[in-house]
Order: structure tokens, then C-alpha cells, then sequence
């Protein structure tokens, strides 16, 4: 009976944790629709569409406040639509949504004719004001342009406040005991999740990383300070947001190699002298992604 109680549970909270954790790595447009006196309007229609999305759009309903919510969006290029009878329609275009963000847009409708559409240009969030969390997203050009190594150690070097107790250079170390922390927190407070879902250890030890294919990630996330109660540690929350959806086709590939001759030998006489026999060198190291 004790066994079978311990399935039930394990089976249920399995279940449940892929809930809790999916929300943290997606993102949502959030904001007020007004008429141009200010007052609100509830049954606005928002449409959100990208390539982004595999069904390619998401649609919304102003509530009595004039307030509405899309979620689960992945990032990308947004174009927003506000329409409503008897109101010009309001497009937003080129309107960026980064990963794990909840950007704000709100939009003005005018009386006018239903023919009637002013477009607006949109702009690149700056600064998330509906959450607490202190997050650095890498989106795929950072990733494919910083020279580090192609994993989740090297890059979090760049992260402020990312405390590694080795560096990480060219996958030298990568998940060999390479450790990160924040605020002072142990490495096991470390949380790494795909796409929501855990990808650490069955132990839930933060310190015990893994190699990942950085290509298949559309953006790398990682959150140092107010991350979610649905993470029950307090380290560094790193969130790898795949690269999936859409309708658009695509393909790339990265490979990297290193081995002795690459590197460099600053091994002297004088070293000799005072007892030192060799230093270290590569034997080989390789990084494939597809």
C-alpha cells in the first residue's frame, strides 16, 4: 500500500510540474484599449500573428476594463490587430516579443468609418513592467554572434551578477563541474529547464548540469532575482526556449574542433627550473550542432 501510495504521487506531481513550469518560458502581450476621450472599451478583438506561431495568430477580448491578455506566446515579430464596430482598427506591426517577457500595448481607437485602419509601427520592449524578475534573455543573433563556447556555462559568464567558480572557455570545462550561483546562493540552487521541463538530475541538484544543443534553442533565458514561485530554488533559473513552430522551413549548422595545435605553449625554462614537468593541453575537443 505504501509503494503503490508513492507511485500515485510521483505520477501526480509529474504531472502537474510540466504545468507549472511551461508559463516561465514563454511570453504575453498584455494592455488598456481607450477611445480617444480616454474612456475604456471592453469587446475589443486583439490579434496577435507571427511566423512565430504554428497556428498563426492568437485572438483576445477586452474585459469590462478595457483590459486584455494573450499568453503563451513564443518569441518573435508580432503584428497586433484592435478592431471594434464602429471604431478605426489599429494595427501595430514589427512589434518584437522576446522570450519569457510580458510586453505592454496598448492602443487609442478613434470613431471612424470601418474601412478606417491606422498603422503604428511597434517598438522593442525595453523594460518588463508587469514582473518582478530580473531576467538577461539571448536571443539567436546574440547566441550565433558572442565568441564563447556553445553552451549554458559560457554564456551565463556574460549574465551580470553570474558568479562561475571556473571559467568556461571553448567547452574546456562545460558541464564538467562548472558551476554558476547568484546572490550567494549554493550551485545547487541552479534550476535549468527546456521548453518548462526540468533537464537536471533526477536529484534536483542544480550542480549537475548537461551539454545541450545551443542551436536548438530560439532563445536562452536566465533569471537571477523575483523568479516565479513556481521554482522552488532561488539560483540561477535558465530557461532554453526551443526552436519550433512557425511555417517557415530552415535549417543550420555549427561545428567547432580544437586540439593541441591550437593552443598555446607558455611553458619556459624558467618554469623548468622551479620544478614544473608540463602543462596542460588539449587533447581534443569537438562541438556539433544540426
Amino acid at each position: 500500500m505504501r509503494r503503490r501510495y508513492s507511485v500515485v504521487v510521483a505520477v501526480a506531481v509529474l504531472a502537474l510540474a510540466p504545468i507549472a513550469a511551461h508559463a516561465q518560458g514563454t511570453s504575453q502581450f498584455t494592455g488598456v484599449v481607450t477611445d480617444n476621450t480616454g474612456g475604456i472599451l471592453p469587446g475589443v478583438t486583439i490579434e496577435a500573428s507571427s511566423p512565430a506561431l504554428i497556428e498563426g495568430s492568437r485572438v483576445a477580448i477586452t474585459d469590462g476594463t478595457g483590459r486584455y491578455l494573450l499568453v503563451d506566446l513564443r518569441p518573435g515579430t508580432y503584428t497586433i490587430t484592435f478592431t471594434l464596430p464602429g471604431f478605426s482598427t489599429v494595427l501595430v506591426e514589427n512589434q518584437e516579443l522576446p522570450g519569457g517577457f510580458t510586453a505592454t500595448v496598448d492602443a487609442v481607437l478613434s470613431v471612424g468609418a470601418l474601412e478606417e485602419t491606422v498603422t503604428v509601427s511597434g517598438e522593442a520592449p525595453v523594460v518588463d513592467v508587469q514582473s518582478i524578475s530580473q531576467a538577461e534573455v539571448l536571443d539567436r543573433e546574440v547566441l550565433d554572434a558572442i565568441p564563447t563556447g556553445r553552451n549554458l556555462q559560457s554564456t551565463a559568464q556574460l549574465i551580470p551578477g553570474v558568479k562561475m567558480n571556473r571559467p568556461e572557455v571553448g567547452l574546456t570545462t562545460a558541464a564538467q563541474q562548472t558551476y554558476m550561483s547568484v546572490h550567494g546562493m549554493s550551485t545547487r540552487q541552479t534550476t535549468v529547464t527546456v521548453d518548462g521541463q526540468l533537464v537536471m538530475t533526477a536529484g534536483g541538484d542544480g550542480g549537475v548540469q548537461n551539454y545541450n544543443n545551443q542551436l536548438a534553442a530560439q532563445e536562452m533565458v536566465y533569471e537571477t532575482s523575483g523568479i516565479s514561485a513556481e521554482t522552488s530554488t532561488g539560483g540561477v533559473r535558465i530557461s532554453m526556449i526551443p526552436r519550433e513552430g512557425g511555417n517557415t522551413h530552415s535549417g543550420q549548422n555549427y561545428f567547432g574542433f580544437a586540439d593541441a595545435s591550437f593552443q598555446g605553449d607558455n611553458f619556459s625554462e624558467r618554469l623548468r627550473d622551479r620544478g614544473l614537468n608540463s602543462t596542460e593541453s588539449i587533447d581534443y575537443v569537438y562541438d556539433l550542432n544540426v
